[in-house]
C-alpha cells in the first residue's frame, strides 16, 4: 500500500511558478508510475502528466506540455511537478496518484489548492 501527500499549493499571479511535491509512504514507491491530475471547481477530474517507475518516461495533456514538468526522486519517495507560466485557468485542487498497472489509479492523495490570480 502507498500513502500520498501533496504539498506546494497556493496563491501565484498569473505567469508564475510553482512546485508541487507528492510525498509517499511505502517501500514500494519506486515500483510506481506515478500520475498528476488536478480538479477545477465543477469540472471532472483531469489528467495532467505520468512519469515511469524509472523516471525515464513521462506524457503529457497538451494542455500543459511545456510548461509543466512531471519528476521524480525514488531516493526521497517524491514526484514533483514544476509548474511554469501559470495560468487563472490552472486554478484548481491538483492530486497526485499511484498507477498499480494499466492505469488503474489505486492510490490518491488529498490534494493542493492551486490558485491563479490574474
Amino acid at each position: 500500500q502507498v500513502q500520498l501527500v501533496e504539498s506546494g499549493g497556493g496563491l501565484v499571479q498569473a505567469g508564475g511558478s510553482l512546485r508541487l511535491s507528492c510525498a509517499a509512504s511505502g517501500r514500494t514507491f519506486s515500483s510506481y508510475r506515478m500520475g498528476w491530475f488536478r480538479q477545477a471547481p465543477g469540472k471532472e477530474r483531469e489528467f495532467l502528466a505520468s512519469i515511469s517507475w524509472s523516471g525515464g518516461s513521462t506524457s503529457y495533456v497538451n494542455s500543459v506540455k511545456g510548461r509543466f514538468t512531471i519528476s521524480r526522486d525514488n531516493a526521497k519517495n517524491t514526484v514533483y511537478l514544476q509548474m511554469n507560466s501559470l495560468k487563472t485557468e490552472d486554478t484548481a485542487v491538483y492530486y497526485c496518484a499511484a498507477d498499480s498497472g494499466g492505469n488503474h489509479w489505486l492510490y490518491w492523495g488529498q490534494g493542493t489548492q492551486v490558485t491563479v490570480s490574474s
